[in-house]
């Protein structure tokens, strides 16, 4: 097996994982705690808008590359691991699901920056 294949297979589990942690997050079976690392993760990973865009050089993918997958490794130990699997079967069967709940925290997150920025630069009389 290749690095690429590795790789690939590495992406294909992530995707699912966040699928799987999206179902836990609903799942009464789930502790609070669990259902809130597993909703917050899977809120991100599936926003469209991430926390430091794309294209920021380097700290642009520093996010997929190391919060994400972090966050699911957090979130995956703190779901029961026979309700995981559970999970990821099901997981296996859906299609990726859009986060409407991480679009619009993105949203406000830099709706606040840009407010906060504004503010602290808005020019004030002398």
């Amino acid at each position: 097996m290749s690095a690429l294949d590795s790789a690939r297979q590495w992406a294909r589990a992530i995707k699912r994982d966040v699928v799987a942690l999206w179902i836990a997050a609903r799942d009464p079976r789930v502790p609070w705690y669990a259902k809130a690392t597993a909703g917050a993760v899977a809120a991100y990973a599936l926003s469209p808008i991430d926390l430091i865009p794309d294209f920021i050089p380097i700290l642009g993918y520093l996010d997929d590359l190391l919060i994400v997958p972090l966050g699911i490794m957090l979130a995956v130990k703190l779901v029961p691991a026979d309700l995981m699997r559970e999970f990821r079967q099901e997981a296996t069967r859906r299609e990726k699901p859009a986060s409407k709940v991480g679009l619009a925290f993105m949203i406000a997150l830099w709706a606040l920056a840009a407010l906060a920025l504004t503010w602290l630069f808005w020019p004030r009389p002398a």
